[in-house]
């Protein structure tokens, strides 16, 4: 699964947040996983999930929970909004 396929899913929760108003909104690596494919499976792509939650990371954001890899389903990111 390419760091793109999970980019799209992320930017998807973004706009949707944003559309509702919210000030704020938290994604989790194995939800994010979970909607696109793959996961749980011995041949999941969670690190490059990762990766794509840290790719969109600004100024302001916080990562609330990781696991001591840092790359991991528990992995959970606060994303400020609006995001323009």
């Amino acid at each position: 699964m390419q760091l793109e396929t999970f980019n799209r899913e992320i930017q998807r929760h973004l706009a949707e947040a944003e559309a509702r108003g919210a000030k704020t909104v938290q994604l989790n690596a194995g939800d994010i996983h979970r909607a696109v494919g793959g996961y749980p499976n011995r041949n999941h792509a969670m690190p490059t999930c990762c990766a794509a939650m840290y790719a969109v990371q600004r100024e302001g954001d916080q990562v609330v929970s990781a696991p001591p890899s840092g790359k991991g389903a528990s992995l959970t990111i606060e994303y400020r909004l609006p995001r323009s």
